[in-house]
């Protein structure tokens, strides 16, 4: 193998516990989420080290803590490694924010006194 057939993606800390590299494709058939040894991996981090950086609140991209476990999104470890996330992500690049209330539109909420004083029609 020449320098030019080494894929430059393919580095010591981008191959997972299988031997395989983690590849952007490989890392995005992951889903929107993944767990956090997973995660690790594609990072070379090892298990115990990713939960301790987790519990620190240390790891690489941020961590979601679902009761016991963690989860991390696939769309943190995509934008740590310099990738666009996926295209049909659910907050596109213009409305990042959930600060765009204007858009949101309510039915009257609900009785919530069990009737009590309520009016007939």
């Amino acid at each position: 193998m020449t320098s030019h057939d080494i894929d430059p993606t393919e580095t010591p800390n981008t191959r997972g516990s299988d031997g395989g590299v983690w590849t952007e494709g490989r890392i995005r058939a992951l889903g929107a989420i993944t767990d956090l040894p997973t995660a690790g991996r594609v990072f070379g981090l090892g298990r115990a080290l990713s939960y301790e950086l987790a519990r620190t609140g240390d790891f690489p991209v941020p961590v979601l803590r679902v009761g016991s476990r963690y989860k991390v999104p696939v769309a943190g470890i995509l934008t740590t490694l310099g990738l666009q996330p996926a295209t049909g992500d659910l907050t596109p690049d213009t409305k990042r924010s959930v600060d765009h209330h204007e858009a949101i539109r309510s039915i009257t909420p609900p009785d919530t006194h069990g009737g009590v004083g309520k009016k007939e029609p």
